[in-house]
């Protein structure tokens, strides 16, 4: 799994042949807190012993979640949430947005062969491509040293910020997309399971 997700092809090899397929894709995938489902739920009690969760959390790989570029924890939506009547914006207002921030990326890469979004991006080419000013290289350090974070996080971050910073219509990826970035490594998080 983790071939296919970092270098976008799968190697068979056999005793006198060996071959690469093309395996671009996009992995969503989801799992509970805990067994039972409850950790930190906002109403229930986690009934798990101390050490399960944790226990729980490391069957999933620490390589293969560097990986995943954002780790997104959904809490339950109250019954009062889903029936308040709120303006958001529309599918299609997002839509366009999305179709904008591709334009963007796809005028980026128009000269690197086989690189047509930020996510695509090689490690070589995000420190070119993702500059920040000071004060995001300060969040960052702070984030890194606090979460633990491996390099191959580091580069993660910095691609879903310029992506972030894409949908936003900026060309400098600011503090806040940043920020919004290092929210979405939530499974990075020291202590998160206890």
């Amino acid at each position: 799994m983790r071939q296919p997700m970092e270098e976008r092809r799968v190697t068979i090899s056999r005793a006198k042949i060996s071959i690469d397929y093309p395996s671009n894709f996009m992995l969503v995938a989801s799992m509970n807190p805990c067994p039972c489902g409850y950790y930190n739920h906002p109403d229930k009690e986690c009934v798990c012993a101390p050490g399960v969760v944790q226990r729980y959390l490391s069957k999933v790989s620490g390589p293969l979640l560097d990986r995943i570029d954002l780790h997104v924890e959904v809490v339950p939506v109250s019954f009062d949430e889903m029936t308040t009547i709120k303006t958001a914006e529309s599918s299609e207002q997002i839509r366009e947005r999305v179709i904008v921030s591709r334009k963007i990326q796809e005028e980026r890469f128009k000269k690197a062969k086989g690189i047509f979004c930020n996510a695509m991006m090689p490690s070589n080419m995000v420190k070119d491509v993702c500059v920040i000013n000071e004060a995001g290289k300060n969040l960052l350090k702070t984030a890194m040293e606090r979460l633990g974070l491996s390099a191959r996080a580091y580069d993660r971050i910095l691609k879903v910020s310029r992506t972030i910073a894409d949908l936003a219509g900026t060309n400098e990826i600011k503090i806040e997309h940043l920020a919004e970035a290092i929210q979405y490594r939530s499974l990075d998080r020291e202590g998160w399971a206890g």
